[in-house]
């Protein structure tokens, strides 16, 4: 019988919400996606509807009418807009309190918005290129995570900021667009600019703002005036690029160049890659009634190559140069190389995406009349048609390598320099097409002159394609589609078109070309989406064990000896002196640490364990990594987030006099008046005290209402413990309290990973036998006392912080009642450590969150032991 029948529908209604919720969030990427070709279909049927009278041929013919002066002078104000364009990053690095060498900046910047203006994809995106390129120049992910909002705000409020301005001039261009009057136009632009003037004068006075638990940092004046005025320069060339390339007299400039912000605001907001087919829709649907709009399409096709593809090439052009040896003898000019060499991979995928467009859309669209002559003249009818089915295959194919090239993959090299030869013979076969072969060679003499940056061995097609891939395939499906119902709207559809081979049938062989890409888009995107099955990964051999101690006694890193345990799968790098310790939970492969062995062995061994967890279709997560290593994750296309920071105390400089130490004299000594006594037991002598050991432990547990936990800390297990010596404490002539030391041949670091005292050791024993240790290490020479790391500590709260340092802060200030976080930092500060960052590499999306609760399962050893502590 239910006696609360409302509470009860209302329990389901909030599971259903919840349910629905999880659903929307566990399928959020792909959601994204399918939204995405929803959205670019929808704008692409606008262009289709709004170019009803428009020829193909006529557009032909206006791209043929182009001067010379207008495209010379649209290529100076894509060269002003480049320039303005790196001041973003300028500023931003400024607001951030960092400086880096102009040319290093200027170059990063330029290839990111080259990226990201051409491509907009996630992999290929301008906030991949400055990760790569600042990691290497010695930025903090959080740093260049700032970088990135920053530049990204600054450009979303300057949009918003000139867009109002101009509509108060020109409302009434604007108006028949989006349906409002002009005098609603302007009001509303008035009203946010007073806003943002309101909010600018404040910062003058008020240099944070609290909403709720967030805080704001609010940009001083000259920050806001400096980008405002970049903004403007930016947009005010961006625009004139289009401007100059249609007809005299369509608009006026002001007018203009409002029209144009909404244009490049709509496509922002659509998240179409690169706003492809909402820019032009809006551009044609304000001008088509003061230009012919077969000249305004064909002003837009010269725009989208001037300004998009033209830079992407320069940028190539410019990281190849770099690239020659020897212009790297300047220490200037070595840096920019070693930048450089980061971000050419991301640039010639995102050319390899060019490419294939290029291909597809020249299979849809017909040859000029006099090369069908001369290719009728030379070349049978069979070899036409299938050169023109090939290439628009060959297209498909290079969308898929091009992740590969992104990745640095060797065979994706292979693949991409056997298609780019393929296709520049196909597009001289089916139609003499001289621009496509020389972008083609252009882009053959770009890999052969970047070989040695794609080393990485591995399977090509073990490489399924992510959402943002196969938003790619679809919308390269989508604008053939477009491009096919535009040029050929004048042919009547039949069933024998498909039939039909002429050297005249142009319709006929685009439809046929169109629906191998579709079949081949569609056959890849189920391979992609049927993942393989996660896969049991076998503890290490005890020989793997033995091997990793010998690696692992010539380093400094004492946390390694976690290895001793032997709960963790061991991988090796090729030559044998470097490995990964890693765990398995859900669909994460969890590396501890860094790999541990010399430096130049850690990309090989990092590519080689992504690419085996992604072969079992799990996530690599690397936990707990070091700075040193970022640039090799970053490398790899994974992100990192802070997890914390990690206590080191400098055992040179440890000497308990002065004030600042006064506090942890005083338990020394009342440490010293209880009676406390500190040794080292050595390993051969440990099995002797093993029945005390285990009693504080298992008291120390129930005391806790605790479990033993694992992978990234040691259990109580007799094999681990005799490896390595044991510090204890005694009381009266009984050991209250032991902590399991780890060290290594190279006397660089000392550690400890156990630390367990029985309920009757005296107050402050910890103290004191973590003193005494740190005493006893640096008499025998070690360097350094590494304390552990104090998970959640030192993360952002500033307003431009990613959102998962401000959770992260959030968690941390308010968060007690589940963890001590505060007390953990509070217990290390007190031996005045340098405090280093650490940090969790995983792919972006949901990847860190879902890495993160696994690695916190599989310390906890399950869901169980988390909930009990």
């Amino acid at each position: 019988m239910t006696f609360f029948p409302g509470r009860a529908e209302a329990n389901q209604v909030r599971s259903a919400r919840t349910g629905w919720r999880l659903l929307l969030r566990r399928n959020q990427s792909y959601l994204t996606a399918v939204g995405t070709l929803v959205v670019i279909a929808l704008f692409g049927a606008a262009i289709v509807h709004l170019t009803a009278e428009v020829r193909y041929d006529d557009v032909v013919s206006a791209l043929a009418d182009t001067s010379w002066r207008s495209v010379a002078t649209a290529i100076f104000f894509t060269g002003l807009s480049f320039l303005t364009l790196t001041f973003y990053d300028v500023g931003a690095l400024d607001y951030i309190r960092r400086k880096l060498p102009y040319a290093h900046v200027a170059l990063t910047a330029a290839c990111a918005y080259a990226v990201g203006n051409t491509a907009g994809f996630g992999a290929l995106s301008g906030g991949a290129i400055r990760y790569r390129s600042y990691s290497r120049l010695g930025l903090e992910p959080d740093d260049i995570a700032r970088v990135v909002a920053f530049v990204t705000l600054a450009f979303g409020l300057g949009l918003v900021a000139v867009t109002c301005l101009s509509l108060l001039a020109v409302a009434e261009y604007v108006a028949p667009l989006t349906r409002l009057d002009a005098f609603w136009l302007r009001t509303i632009a008035a009203l946010v600019l007073a806003g943002m003037l309101a909010i600018m004068v404040a910062s003058r006075s008020v240099h944070e703002i609290s909403i709720g638990r967030i805080t704001l940092r609010l940009p001083d004046s000259r920050t806001t005036s400096r980008q405002f005025l970049i903004t403007t320069l930016d947009l005010a060339a961006s625009a004139t690029v289009l401007y100059v390339l249609l007809p005299t007299g369509t608009i006026g400039w002001p007018a203009f160049l409002a029209i144009y912000c909404v244009a490049v605001g709509l496509g922002v907001l659509s998240h179409v890659p690169a706003g492809l087919g909402v820019f032009e829709t809006v551009i044609v649907a304000t001008l088509g009634h003061a230009a012919d709009v077969d000249a305004i399409l064909g002003a837009l096709v010269l725009y989208r190559v001037i300004y998009h593809l033209l830079p992407l090439l320069i940028a190539i052009v410019v990281i190849i140069g770099i690239e020659v040896r020897q212009f790297a003898g300047h220490p200037a000019a070595s840096s920019l190389r070693r930048a450089g060499g980061r971000m050419t991979p991301l640039l010639l995928a995102t050319l390899a995406l060019v490419l294939a467009l290029m291909l597809v859309l020249s299979s849809v669209t017909p040859t000029p009349d006099e090369k069908l002559v001369l290719l009728s003249n030379y070349v049978s009818l069979p070899i036409v048609e299938g050169a023109h089915f090939l290439a628009s295959l060959s297209g498909l194919a290079l969308v898929i390598v091009a992740r590969g090239l992104a990745l640095r993959l060797d065979g994706a090299w292979w693949a991409s320099l056997a298609l780019a030869l393929a296709a520049l013979l196909l597009s001289l076969a089916k139609a003499v097409a001289l621009g496509e072969a020389g972008m083609l060679a252009f882009f053959i003499v770009a890999l052969l002159a970047s070989r040695r940056l794609f080393v990485r061995r591995a399977s090509l097609f073990g490489q399924a394609l992510t959402p943002p891939w196969l938003t790619a395939l679809g919308v390269i499906c989508l604008g053939a589609l477009v491009v096919l119902l535009f040029v050929y709207r004048n042919v009547e559809y039949s069933h024998e078109l498909w039939w039909q081979f002429e050297i005249s049938a142009e319709a006929p062989r685009g439809l046929r070309a169109l629906l191998g890409v579709t079949i081949g888009a569609s056959a890849v995107a189920i391979w992609s989406l049927m993942r393989p099955a996660a896969t049991a990964i076998a503890p290490a051999s005890n020989e793997d064990v033995q091997r990793a101690i010998a690696i692992l006694e010539t380093q400094d890193m004492s946390d390694a000896n976690l290895v001793r345990m032997g709960d963790k799968s061991i991988m090796f790098s090729p030559d044998g002196r470097a490995f990964i310790m890693y765990s398995r939970w859900g669909r994460s492969w969890v590396a501890l640490f860094d790999p541990v062995g010399p430096q130049e062995a850690w990309p090989e061994l990092i590519w080689q364990f992504i690419e085996t967890a992604r072969s079992n279709g799990c996530r690599a997560v690397f936990y707990q990594v070091s700075p040193r290593g970022l640039a090799y994750y970053a490398d790899a296309g994974l992100r990192a987030f802070r997890l914390g920071e990690l206590a080191e105390v400098d055992l040179r400089q440890f000497e308990m006099k002065g004030g600042k130490w006064a506090t942890l004299r005083h338990q020394v000594s009342r440490g010293q008046r209880d009676g406390l006594e500190f040794s080292v037991v050595e390993p051969t002598d440990v099995p002797a005290i093993l029945p005390e050991l285990a009693a504080i432990s298992d008291a120390w547990l129930a005391h806790h209402n605790a479990r033993e936990k694992g992978f990234s800390l040691g259990a109580f297990d007799p094999q681990y413990l005799e490896t390595q010596p044991v510090a204890v404490l005694k009381c009266e002539g009984r050991i209250v309290a032991f902590a399991n030391i780890l060290l290594t041949d190279m006397r660089e670091e000392g550690s400890v990973d156990l630390m367990r005292f029985s309920p009757e050791a005296p107050n402050g024993s910890m103290d004191f036998l973590f003193a005494q240790l740190m005493e006893y290490l640096k008499a025998r020479g070690y360097r350094r006392f590494n304390l552990g790391m104090a998970p959640l500590s030192g993360m952002s709260s500033h307003s431009t912080a990613p959102v998962w340092d401000r959770a992260g802060r959030t968690f941390y200030e308010h968060g007690e009642r589940f963890y001590n976080f505060k007390g953990l930092r509070a217990f290390k500060s007190k031996f005045h450590p340098h405090w280093q960052p650490r940090y969790l590499a995983a792919s972006g999306g949901l990847n860190p969150v879902l890495a993160l609760m696994d690695a916190t399962f599989l310390i906890g050893g399950g869901i169980k032991g988390v909930i009990k502590k």
